[in-house]
C-alpha cells in the first residue's frame, strides 16, 4: 500500500512525469503539455498538495486549484489527481482523494469540484465513490485534436459541522 503524504518541492519532478502519463492518455486533461514548476506552484493552491510514494518513488498526487478569485469562492476548488500507470487499480486514487477531502475540509473548503472526460470511467468511479456527486455534462466543451469533447461536472459538499455551507 502507498503512504499518503505532504507534497514537497523536491517531488515535482515524479509529479511532472506522473502528469505527462496522463496527458499521454488523452482523457485526463485537456493539456498537451506538463507546467513548469513556476506554472504548477502558481495554479494550484498552497494547501492541501499530498502525494502518494511507495517504496521511495511517487505513484499519485492530488492538489486542489481555485474556481475564482473573488471571495465568496474561496471555501470551493477544483481537484486534480493523478495516479501512476504502475499503480492504477490498486487503491491510490481513492486514498489520495480521501485524503485530500480530509485536509479540505480541515482548511474550511466546503465544495469540491472536478471535471473529468466521460472516457475516464476510473477517475468518475473514485470520485463517486469518494461522495462525489455528478451534477451533468458540458457537451462539446472543448476541442482536443480536432475532436470535441465533452466533461463531466462533478461537486462535493462538505458535511463538516463549522463550515458554512
Amino acid at each position: 500500500m502507498a503512504q499518503i503524504r505532504e507534497f514537497v518541492e523536491d517531488d515535482f519532478e515524479q509529479v511532472q512525469s506522473i502528469y505527462l502519463q496522463g496527458i499521454k492518455t488523452g482523457n485526463a486533461t485537456f493539456e498537451k503539455n506538463v507546467k513548469s514548476w513556476p506554472e504548477w506552484n502558481e495554479a494550484m493552491l498552497k494547501e492541501c498538495r499530498i502525494v502518494a510514494e511507495r517504496g521511495g518513488k511517487l505513484v499519485g498526487w492530488a492538489a486542489m486549484s481555485s474556481v475564482s478569485n473573488r471571495a465568496v469562492y474561496a471555501g470551493v476548488a477544483e481537484v486534480s489527481i493523478y495516479i501512476s500507470s504502475s499503480a492504477k487499480g490498486m487503491g491510490v486514487g481513492t486514498s489520495l482523494l480521501l485524503k485530500l477531502i480530509e485536509q479540505s475540509e480541515i482548511a474550511g473548503f466546503w465544495s469540491l469540484q472536478a471535471g473529468i472526460f466521460p472516457e475516464n470511467k476510473a477517475s468518475l468511479h473514485i470520485h463517486k465513490k469518494c461522495g462525489f456527486t455528478v451534477l451533468g455534462t458540458k457537451d462539446r466543451l472543448g476541442k482536443m485534436d480536432g475532436v470535441w469533447r465533452d466533461v463531466t461536472l462533478l461537486e462535493r459538499r462538505s458535511q463538516v459541522e463549522g463550515i458554512e455551507v
